[in-house]
């Protein structure tokens, strides 16, 4: 078709839209339309399934409810365009401009291509919006299942309910992105970039989280069932209410934990919560042994009776923490704050290293507080024998009957009356 038969057969469309004698449905089903200038057009329910619509201008254009499966969309300029509803199940839009496009309920799912011979074998074709760009793009209530999303830009997205099960979003860069009650479940979301995202309530179970960041996303209430975060980026993530009790994300992470703990790593997943804030939250009588915390933020948080041997808490903050009666066997809390901490009957001792199989080794891995912060807390009855204490800091804190017994406390900042309370063998190296 020429171009001015192409504009007759729109402008019949739109006849046929307003239901004026004359017009007719426009279908451009199959036809080469490869670099058109059809902006601000209105296709509204247009049949243009199979159509070559390769880097044809349609900004502002209205396709809601047009029928474009299995339709070529490469390159194309799709600015503002209004997709709403439109059927793109197997459609390529590769490298395309959709930024600012309304695609809210689109069906993106991958497309099945019946074959002409009797007998013939469907072909599944999934749809691709590789490399596009989908700035303040609206997609609420879309499907995009299976979708092949690599390296394109969703700054800004609106994908609240969207359901992305399976989807390939590797390389994407979803920075402020809403993903509010979303189902990325079973999707690859490898070096993605989803930084200050709302993801609360999402469903990410199952989801490839390789190099991703997450940095100061909210996910609360967000499943993580089988996700393996040892590799991602949580720093500044939000998993809890500010209520502080442990929403669903944080118990699933636990129990995880827990598991990988009881199967020595055969199963479930080590809780990586580096940098994470955790204030507040409620851990009392998990098992936290070996997990990940440095420079995680605990300020407040209820650890009593919390297994946290050989647990890396590197810088984390713990003040005003809640650590009553807790096993700190091995744990490594160098440069950590524990101001005005409850460490009451806590221990804090060597733990002894042992084979996989059970079988101990003969070796000791003592607990490290080097150069942490321990001022104004409460160490009654705490076990500290063994551990490493040099340059660490015990302004104010009370110390009766707390086990120091081998403990390395040269160069550490001590109350002479406080450490008389002690029960310690060697008092050398300490500070008045």
């Amino acid at each position: 078709m020429t171009p001015d038969e192409i504009l007759e057969v729109i402008a019949r469309h739109e006849e046929w839209l307003k239901r004026k004698p004359g017009g007719a449905r426009a279908d451009l089903s199959g036809m080469n339309l490869a670099g058109f200038q059809l902006a601000r057009a209105n296709l509204q329910s247009a049949r243009l399934s199979g159509a070559n619509l390769a880097k044809s201008i349609l900004s502002n254009a209205d396709l809601s409810y047009a029928d474009l499966f299995c339709a070529n969309l490469d390159g194309a300029e799709l600015k503002d365009a209004n997709l709403l509803r439109a059927e793109l199940r197997g459609a390529s839009i590769r490298e395309a401009n959709l930024a600012g496009a309304n695609m809210k309920e689109a069906d993106l799912r991958g497309g099945a291509l019946i074959s002409d011979n009797p007998g013939g074998e469907s072909m599944q074709i999934r749809s691709n919006l590789m490399q596009s760009n989908l700035d303040e793009i609206e997609m609420e209530h879309a499907n995009l299942s299976g979708t092949n999303l690599t390296r394109s830009s969703m700054v800004g997205a609106n994908m609240e309910k969207t359901l992305m099960c399976g989807a390939n979003l590797t390389g994407v860069v979803l920075e402020g992105a809403n993903l509010v009650g979303a189902d990325l479940s079973g999707a690859n979301l490898t070096d993605a970039l989803i930084v200050g995202a709302k993801l609360t309530g999402a469903n990410l179970s199952g989801a490839t989280l390789k190099n991703t960041s997450l940095r100061g996303t909210d996910l609360q209430g967000a499943s993580l069932d089988n996700v393996d975060l040892s590799k991602a980026d949580l720093t500044g993530a939000q998993l809890i209410s500010g209520a502080g009790d442990r929403s669903r994300t944080v118990r699933q992470i636990v129990a995880e934990h827990e598991l990988w703990v009881r199967e020595q790593g055969r199963g479930g997943n080590r809780a990586q919560l580096a940098k994470v804030d955790l204030s507040n939250v409620d851990f009392s009588d998990a098992n936290l042994a070996g997990a990940d915390l440095r420079e995680a933020i605990l300020e407040g948080a209820i650890l009593r009776r919390t297994g946290l041997v050989m647990a890396d808490l590197t810088g984390t903050t713990l003040r005003n923490a809640d650590l009553r009666d807790a096993d700190l066997s091995g744990v490594n809390l160098t440069g950590a704050d524990l101001s005005g901490a409850k460490l009451n009957g806590a221990t804090v001792t060597a733990v002894e290293i042992r084979e996989r199989s059970g079988q101990a080794t003969g070796r000791l891995w003592p607990a490290n507080l080097t150069g942490a912060s321990l001022r104004g807390s409460d160490l009654t009855g705490a076990r500290l024998d063994g551990a490493k204490l040099q340059d660490a800091d015990f302004s104010g804190a009370r110390l009766q009957g707390t086990v120091l017994t081998g403990a390395d406390h040269e160069g550490a900042l001590i109350d002479p009356e406080q450490l008389a309370k002690a029960i310690l063998t060697n008092r050398s190296g300490a500070k008045g």
